[in-house]
């Protein structure tokens, strides 16, 4: 199978704290790592590694951080041709802080990514692809937000699978009207935080209820150690979850879970089926550091069959 994303590519600058500093204190960290990341990048790392076809729209720097953000995308062989290098920008990067239990908080710099020139991309890149798998920072802002609504109508014209996957950033940035670009997208993907931003809800039920309303297509609610929620016109269900006894670091177990959701609806499989695969393979991903530390295999999806 052959799917096109669009996303940032990042370097995730990751560092092991024991809690999170208040204002103005500084605290030792236990260790610190740099790891390749990005919401785009993480997608088609899983995608690829999955044993797909995939192309990676995406802007990185000319700098020390592009080689560690394409690094794991190379070794899982993610067509890189229509990667735009910034010659001012920086490549994007993250600065992660992890508690014991793999919970994080993070700081953004956009760089590069926010920079991806619409005028290079073409319909006909959309010719030979199965399908395109959207991170929702594409819509935010920028020339990349451009790029990714171009990439969207082009493939609505087309009629291919479209999944897009929210981000809570992205949410908070650009808030409904990312429901106003996304209405009628296939399938759409979000967290429980994401889902409650957007709706203005305070519970998981009403959220629900009130994106029902919204005329969405399939909706899926990840929402963490009690699985997700998968939503469509006709059936709501609540998908049970794989757990895990030690989290080290949940940092990209959403776009596993979007990635195998997507690898699996292209499979055949209905979206039930293919959030109870998201739901391995998003607790199997947060088994190593960093968003691309464990990336999915079709043979980890066999544990769940």
């Amino acid at each position: 199978m052959r799917f096109f994303v669009v996303g940032d590519i990042s370097v995730d600058l990751i560092y092991f704290l024991e809690r999170i500093p208040e204002p103005g204190e500084e605290v030792p960290a236990q260790r610190a790592l740099m790891k390749p990341g990005g919401a785009g990048g993480t997608l088609a790392a899983h995608l690829a590694s999955l044993g797909n076809k995939v192309y990676l729209a995406s802007r990185v720097g000319n700098d020390p951080f592009r080689s560690v953000a394409l690094s794991e995308l190379e070794k899982v062989k993610v067509d890189l041709k229509y990667l735009q290098v910034d010659p001012e920008q920086t490549t994007s990067s993250i600065l992660i802080l992890l508690i014991p239990g793999g919970e994080r908080s993070m700081i953004s710099a956009g760089g590069a990514s926010r920079y991806l020139d619409a005028a290079e991309f073409k319909a006909r890149m959309l010719d030979q692809v199965d399908a395109v798998v959207f991170s929702a920072y594409a819509f935010v802002g920028g020339p990349q937000k451009q790029y990714a609504i171009n990439a969207l109508d082009a493939a609505r014209k087309r009629e291919l699978p479209i999944f897009v996957d929210l981000g809570t950033g992205a949410v908070r940035a650009a808030g409904k009207e990312l429901l106003d670009i996304l209405r009628g997208v296939p399938y759409l993907l979000m967290n429980q935080v994401e889902l409650l931003a957007l709706t203005g809800t305070t519970s998981i039920s009403d959220g629900v209820s009130k994106l029902k309303g919204w005329g969405l297509e399939t909706v899926v609610v990840k929402v963490g150690a009690m699985g997700s929620i998968v939503i469509t016109p006709t059936r709501q269900e609540l998908i049970e979850p794989y757990p895990l006894e030690e989290v080290v670091d949940t940092t990209g177990s959403g776009d596993a879970f979007t990635a195998t959701f997507a690898h699996a609806i292209l499979q055949g499989k209905d979206p039930f089926v293919a959030a109870r695969l998201g739901n391995l393979a998003g607790s199997l991903a947060a088994t190593a550091v960093g968003g691309q530390g464990r990336l999915i295999t079709e043979q980890d999806l066999l544990q769940a069959r």
